[in-house]
């Protein structure tokens, strides 16, 4: 079942099969062309009569649903096909193009739907049936890369029948199709930041049955190509009739002319019929196994390993303990006038020491003795003269201060009081 587009040269320039499926369980089929971008539109309209209405009666129904596809017996789809959906809240699309390998091939869809309000499921097949196309391939193939668009609004058919309209004002073919299309991502591209309404950006690849027109071969141009080596675009004669709704990455432009292409043959092996030869009744072991004698792998997994390690341990001891120099012999190996220079810095050493301990060091007048004016008597210092100085604190804490005692201060009468 194939849905009419916008125009009808739209649809014959596209060449693609946009098919919803029918409420029955039956197979749906579909007949692509080879070389030709197809594209099938799943709807969540339709599926939304598979599963059960809002509890309410009159509320609009606005299931999240989500798409499985997978070519039946297998977890995933052809190399060809792929499928995109954005949001459970948008429809799925399954697009590609179909080689000339598949030609004659039923190829079988299964396409499940997820309801995720409720948890339920709707299942349906649709078979693709791939024909060959007139002129297949199209001699001259373009592929361009528009940064404005994300692939799924590039699979609409109105815009992609607005690109290759525009393509054909350019080119001036008498047939144009488009072969296939491809997201940035799946070229390693990366994925924009979502500011400024930056788009993924898309590859599409159109072929025609004439040469490329001059404006197309403007970009290979020497002053074009080295503007694109230095980052900047290039001058198009022809970018004005695209920039109103598409922007090119004219740098990115391939233009291919299958005609000189020198073709790669890849020799591969027939394959078999697939069944095993003939080798006899399978005759398992016998339950009486042989014993093995593991003192050979003892020798070669511990004792060899311990010997060379003992070995190794006897010349470290003998290199280190009985191959010492000694002093004296250090000595007699050693210049005189390093030994004298050697001698003469430990005897200074020695001799600074020595005096550091017999120096005598003005005591603080905290710890000079003090005199009580009232009793008469000689208050002893905070440290005996046994103290060594250099061990002495600066400030006195209350732990240090054991033999503190209260020194008298004088009244403003003049008489004294402790």
């Amino acid at each position: 079942m194939i849905c009419t587009m916008s125009a009808a040269a739209v649809a014959v320039w596209l060449g693609t099969v946009v098919t919803i499926l029918s409420r029955s369980h039956a197979d749906r089929n579909v007949y692509p062309s080879a070389g030709v971008l197809f594209v099938h539109v799943l709807e969540r309209e339709y599926f939304k009569g598979e599963f059960p209405p809002y509890p309410k009666a009159g509320d609009p129904s606005n299931d999240p649903i989500t798409f499985n596809t997978n070519l039946k017996g297998y977890p995933d789809r052809p190399g060809w096909l792929r499928y995109i959906q954005r949001t459970p809240h948008s429809d799925g699309v399954l697009y590609g193009s179909p080689t000339a390998e598949h030609i004659g091939k039923p190829t079988v869809i299964e396409i499940t739907a997820y309801n995720r309000r409720t948890f339920e499921t709707a299942r349906h097949n649709l078979v693709i049936n791939i024909k060959a196309a007139e002129e297949f391939p199209l001699p001259y193939q373009a592929e361009f890369y528009i940064k404005n668009m994300n692939v799924e609004e590039m699979l609409a058919s109105e815009v992609l029948g607005d690109f290759l309209g525009a393509v054909k004002n350019v080119w001036q073919p008498e047939r144009l199709n488009a072969i296939n299309i491809t997201s940035a991502l799946d070229r390693g591209g990366r994925v924009p930041l979502p500011i400024n309404n930056l788009k993924e950006g898309v590859y599409v690849m159109v072929g025609a049955d004439v040469p490329f027109s001059s404006c197309l071969r403007e970009v290979e141009s020497p002053h074009n190509q080295l503007r694109c080596s230095q980052e900047m675009e290039p001058v198009i004669s022809c970018d004005k009739k695209f920039r109103a709704q598409f922007h090119i990455d004219w740098c990115k432009i391939s233009l291919v002319d299958i005609n000189k292409v020198v073709p790669v043959y890849v020799t591969r092996p027939e394959p078999g019929t697939g069944i095993l030869p003939e080798f006899g009744e399978y005759k398992p072991p016998s339950e009486s196994l042989k014993s093995r004698d593991y003192f050979s792998d003892f020798l070669v997994t511990l004792a060899v390993p311990s010997a060379v390690a003992l070995v190794l341990f006897f010349i470290l001891g003998y290199t280190m303990c009985c191959r010492r120099e000694g002093v004296e012999k250090r000595n007699m190996q050693t210049p005189d006038i390093q030994l004298v220079h050697h001698s003469s810095i430990q005897k200074s050493t020695k001799e600074l020491r020595s005096m550091s301990k017999n120096r005598e060091i003005s005591w603080p007048l905290s710890t000079l003795p003090v005199f009580n004016p009232v009793s008469g008597e000689v208050v002893p210092p905070i440290h005996p003269d046994n103290y060594e100085t250099t061990s002495m604190p600066l400030m006195q804490t209350q732990a240090n201060l054991q033999n503190q005692i209260t020194i008298p201060q004088q009244r403003p009468s003049g008489k004294w009081y402790s």
